[in-house]
């Protein structure tokens, strides 16, 4: 039986495998950081004590903390562009573009393997790589040479057949596959896509899919390497970079999902959750308030031609505020050049940084009770900076159109207009990209504080329940991002000060008083952002498990990395009721003392697992 494309690359770069286990440990090729969770995988990078980098190829992004809203953003900045120039790290200065969209024009290359801090790095899988997001100090790893462990994926086959109508978009294809499989459904899976539709996708549109296939919580998505990506890497002037792959046609899948193209309609994921869908035709006339086109997610320079073609000689409605973010300079030069910039700024459109801007709360918080149309790949509660907004998450051509008539509005028929070529000139932008010297020095501002050292949680734990969740509780419920929050990511113990806080603002005072804590969950706790600040503040402020019913790869991973026992069990706890845990590696054993209830577990957790607990977490086996 031949293989498919997912294990073609993954065993091209296996150095083991835990069969008991059901592990793999590859190699990776290329990483890449961006500076909400960089700061924190530098420091510990530069905790291991090696001169250089060990990757093919490793990137510094500054794309999310744009806002200069005090001193700790520029600082942080500084300690980012010298440790790079230090260690041969290729440096991308604010401006240059959000990491995902500028790593695939410039570096992304089929049959690699890439681990990036940031969940959407499977955005670069668009061009044939298996691109996977994992936590700060795993990408740290990566970069001194270590091998990356996953569980051994099973393979997902959505085999695409026909065309997509106008004015539907790839967008609408996996929200549609969100729809199907749920913000859990691809936990340790990866999502590959093949048939006879692919080759109607170009690369901007299938890194549309993978970016977002992270919220089905997948280890990546992939496609095939062909001759639409050899197009897109010959418009990058990178065709040297092609190489083609796909499956053998003998390989089979673990499932199998059929999308047809043909029948497709345009659909919006709902709030406040990614697989919330319904088709756009069950939600018209809702009023909106707010529309914004950009993010990792759909800011390429086909998507602004689709928007362009839509807002040509119309303007937005009295009522609505349209912005937009080109994803990169390299875009942003291009729709100037062609004239879609001035349609879009005739129309009414307020034009924001080439960053993450919105995406990650930076800016653009809507009203109150407003209702938003974002491009975007979350619409978590809170998320958008506006408790009680109602985010949309909608393809490009929806947002376009929803803007000009004031209501969400369905833009099926709509077309590319004829005067806007996508075999244009894609300029080498290059201004704000910094090659390393090897000859800075490392320069910390008074907000880079160590990383806390944390004790070994030991084999028997007494502790209080800090918090009772529910469902799908994702890493902006835990460790909130946006303006307020994200100039303290390398400042462990201000930073903890914000846990939970959109939903329990005592959280932090009451770990702190009652010193040892777990924390009690249902199931995919941990979805969404890579951030390991979500694992290493809670930890700061003395939890020492987390027990939930199923956890997100990257956090569960996370939690393991800082010390953190996370335990996958459904028991009965409420707020401070007194909670005993005994465990080894066989067995965990959970006593709600409080209730006189005794739950009892095997224990799942790996031998490397288990090691790392035992010794505190991964930084102190350094």
């Amino acid at each position: 039986m031949g293989k498919t494309l997912t294990y073609k690359i993954l065993d091209e770069h296996k150095v083991s495998e835990d069969l008991e286990n059901n592990t793999m440990s590859i190699i990776i090729d290329q990483t890449l950081t961006q500076d909400a969770t960089g700061t924190m995988a530098y420091l510990e990078f530069l905790s291991f004590g090696i001169d250089k980098v060990r990757t093919k190829l490793s990137v510094s992004y500054v794309d999310h903390n744009t806002l200069q809203n005090g001193f700790m953003n520029a600082d942080d900045h500084k300690f980012l562009q010298t440790v790079a120039d230090k260690y041969g790290i290729i440096y991308s200065k604010a401006g240059n573009g959000i990491c995902h969209q500028v790593n695939l024009e410039r570096f992304a290359v089929p049959g690699r393997t890439i681990l990036g801090s940031d969940s959407h790095t499977p955005t670069s899988s668009g061009v044939g790589a298996i691109a996977i997001g994992a936590g700060g100090l795993d990408v740290a790893c990566a970069m001194a040479g270590k091998p990356f462990t996953i569980v051994k994926p099973k393979v997902v086959g959505v085999k695409l057949i026909g065309t997509l109508r106008d004015g539907v978009s790839a967008k609408d294809i996996i929200i549609h596959l969100l729809g199907i499989l749920t913000v859990k459904g691809g936990v340790n899976k990866v999502i590959e896509y093949y048939g006879e539709g692919v080759k109607t996708l170009g690369v901007p549109e299938r890194a549309t899919i993978c970016n977002m296939g992270a919220e089905l919580g997948a280890t990546s998505s992939v496609f095939p390497s062909d001759e639409r990506t050899y197009e897109f890497l010959k418009l990058q002037k990178r065709e040297s970079d092609f190489i083609p792959l796909s499956r053998d046609e003998d390989s089979e899948y673990d499932e199998n999902i059929t999308i047809d193209l043909n029948t497709l309609k345009p659909c919006a994921s709902c709030p406040n959750s990614p697989d919330n869908v319904k088709n756009v035709d069950e939600l018209k006339d809702i009023k909106v308030d707010q529309v914004l086109i950009g993010s990792c997610t759909n800011s390429s320079y086909y998507d602004f031609v689709k928007v362009a073609s839509i807002l040509k000689g119309k303007k937005i409605h009295k009522d609505v505020s349209l912005g937009i973010a080109p994803g990169s300079q390299q875009v942003l030069q291009m729709i100037t050049k062609n004239g879609i910039l001035d349609i879009l700024l005739s129309a009414g459109a307020r034009i924001l940084e080439s960053a993450c801007g919105p995406c990650i709360g930076m800016g653009q918080s809507p009203a109150t009770d407003a209702v938003s149309l974002r491009t975007f790949n979350r619409n978590f509660y809170g998320r958008s900076g506006t408790n009680s907004a109602k985010v949309y998450l909608v393809s490009p051509e929806v947002a376009a159109l929803s803007a000009i008539n004031g209501y969400i509005s369905n833009p099926l028929g709509c077309k590319v207009d004829d005067e806007f070529s996508l075999n244009v000139d894609y300029p080498k932008c290059d201004s704000l990209l910094y090659m390393p010297t090897f000859e800075s020095e490392v320069i910390m501002g008074p907000n880079i504080k160590p990383i806390p050292h944390f004790s070994p949680i030991g084999n028997h734990i007494e502790a209080k329940t800090m918090i009772s969740l529910e469902d799908n509780i994702t890493t902006d419920h835990i460790m909130p991002a946006g303006a307020k929050v994200l100039p303290y990511r390398s400042n462990i113990e201000k930073i903890s000060e914000f846990v939970f806080s959109n939903i329990d603002a005592d959280f932090s005072n009451r770990c702190l008083s009652n010193g040892n804590g777990v924390i009690v969950a249902k199931q995919n706790y941990g979805q969404g952002s890579s951030r390991e600040h979500a694992a290493i503040a809670p930890r700061y402020l003395g939890i020492k498990a987390v027990i939930a019913q199923s956890f997100a790869r990257i956090h569960k991973k996370n939690l393991i990395n800082f010390g953190i026992l996370p335990i996958e069990l459904a028991i009965d706890a409420d707020l401070l009721d007194e909670i005993t845990i005994d465990w080894n590696e066989k067995e965990i054993k959970v006593i709600n003392v409080t209730k006189n209830k005794t739950y009892v577990t095997e224990n799942n957790l790996t031998e490397q697992d288990l090691f790392l607990i035992n010794k505190g977490g991964l930084l102190n086996t350094f």
